[in-house]
């Protein structure tokens, strides 16, 4: 889903990572104005990793039979919902 609103950042990276990902760029047929694209799809990735360790975090004190269990009672409510919802 393509936002048409953007906003302008500033950033500074070493000159190393500069040519790396110019490099990496020119590589696989891209051309300048799509490093803005790369560096918004880098970002989405760092973010949900940050989020799923964030998650995990809280998660890391269950055993694994009660997180199996916090599984199969989420889905199970999930598709009662959706189940409920299509009716």
């Amino acid at each position: 889903m393509p936002d048409d609103a953007t906003t302008r950042w500033t950033v500074s990276v070493s000159r190393k990572t500069d040519i790396a990902v110019r490099t990496y760029l020119a590589a696989h047929g891209m051309k300048k104005g799509d490093l803005s694209k790369f560096i918004e799809e880098a970002v989405k990735w760092r973010v949900l990793d940050q989020t799923l360790a964030e998650a995990r975090g809280k998660f890391a004190d269950l055993s694994v039979d009660a997180l199996d269990r916090l599984i199969e009672d989420a889905v199970g409510a999930a598709r009662s919902d959706r189940t409920t919802e299509s009716a």
